[in-house]
């Protein structure tokens, strides 16, 4: 294991920057999620940390010593790929073992290492079966083992489980999640899906063509978004953003203008830089769980509102209800209790939880702090 610090990191392919000015730091043991949205430069930056591309600028350090330049094998560091890479004609086991045998690892080590593996991933059932008669899931597992025997300093993952289906992927997100927990690898993992981020990394990456947008803890990313496209791309569904004019009206207070629909009037909550944004419009962010029902709403804090809101669409969702609301005259989804009592067609009293309210500048789209 070994900390990774990736320090004012360039990439062009001729005249096209792909990577732009990467400065990341993790630390030893840590999970590090790459995210954005697809040709945002994640694999590529992967890429340059595995030594398949070369930098074109910067550094990167593994433990504190530079690799850029080495040869991918002379970096300690092993990669799971989208595609499980397994060869067809071998078993379970000599998949697992086969980089050892090419580096001529004697048997007696070889075959402690790949019951050591198995017995991490649980698929000791599966060492002397073919690729051909394993699931996807399985497949999976394997391929990671094959990466877990070298007991390298930091492992990479390259979208692993974008061929899984729904639930197999929520498994194996669980199994990454143990995994990490168990060995306290150094991971770094490539991902579109930006619930993965949220749930396995200890720190995340937001990348935006090339440009590291926010880098932070996923409480940080989720509740302190720096800017506008992380605060949408960050969240399923993600945060409503509403166009409303700040005002001052024995202090500062939010108007959405309604148009056919009532006009929705908040009391800002604290924000030094609002004041700066009197009689101009302002995108107020709020997540789905900060707009509920008013008996779902969450009483620990002072800062709850309530307002009249046009109900356009109720979607029950089992353990929740999601409805798309009218807050004045902008949509917005609105999280509520799955049994909360709410009809389409009505102005229904919606909670605002202005706690969690956060705003940007329209123009630059940067946090309003």
């Amino acid at each position: 294991m070994a900390s990774l610090t990736i320090d004012n990191l360039h990439k062009s392919y001729g005249a096209t920057k792909v990577l732009k000015g990467i400065n990341i730091e993790i630390e030893d043991g840590g999970f590090l999620v790459l995210v954005g949205p697809s040709g945002c430069g994640k694999s590529t930056l992967l890429n340059t940390i595995a030594g398949l591309e070369e930098i074109t600028e910067g550094d990167i350090r593994i433990g504190g010593t530079s690799v850029a330049g080495l040869h991918p094998s002379k970096r300690d560091i092993a990669m799971v790929f989208q595609s499980y890479a397994l060869y067809p004609n071998m078993t379970v086991a000599q998949n697992i073992s086969f980089g050892m045998e090419i580096r001529k690892i004697d048997k007696p080590t070889r075959e402690a290492a790949i019951k050591r593996v198995a017995d991490v991933l649980q698929i000791e059932e599966l060492l002397k079966r073919k690729p051909s008669q394993l699931s996807g899931g399985q497949r999976q597992r394997v391929a990671m083992g094959r990466a877990l025997v070298r007991d390298p300093q930091v492992f990479l993952f390259d979208e692993p489980l974008s061929n899984l289906d729904a639930k197999l992927r929520v498994d194996m997100r669980t199994e990454i999640k143990r995994l990490h927990q168990r060995m306290g690898t150094t991971i770094v993992y490539v991902t579109h899906d930006q619930i993965e981020a949220l749930t396995l990394a200890t720190k995340i990456a937001v990348l935006k063509a090339g440009e590291l947008q926010q880098f932070g803890t996923p409480d940080e990313i989720y509740n302190d978004p720096i800017n506008m496209f992380v605060a949408e791309f960050m969240g399923s569904p993600s945060m409503n953003l509403l166009d409303c004019d700040v005002t001052n009206e024995d202090g500062l207070m939010l108007r959405l203008a309604g148009g056919q629909y009532p006009d929705v009037v908040l009391p800002a909550p604290d924000c030094d830089g609002l004041a700066r944004y009197v009689g101009q419009t302002v995108k107020l962010g709020v997540r789905p769980e900060a707009l509920t029902d008013p008996e779902g709403a969450n009483r620990s804090t002072d800062r709850i509102v309530e307002a009249m809101c046009y109900i356009d669409v109720v979607e029950p969702a089992g353990s929740d209800t999601f409805a798309v609301a009218k807050i004045g005259a902008f949509e917005a989804i609105a999280r509520l209790r799955a049994d909360a009592q709410i009809t389409p067609g009505e102005l229904t009293p919606l909670a605002f939880n202005m706690s969690k309210a956060v705003f940007f500048d329209p123009a630059t789209q940067q946090r309003i702090r």
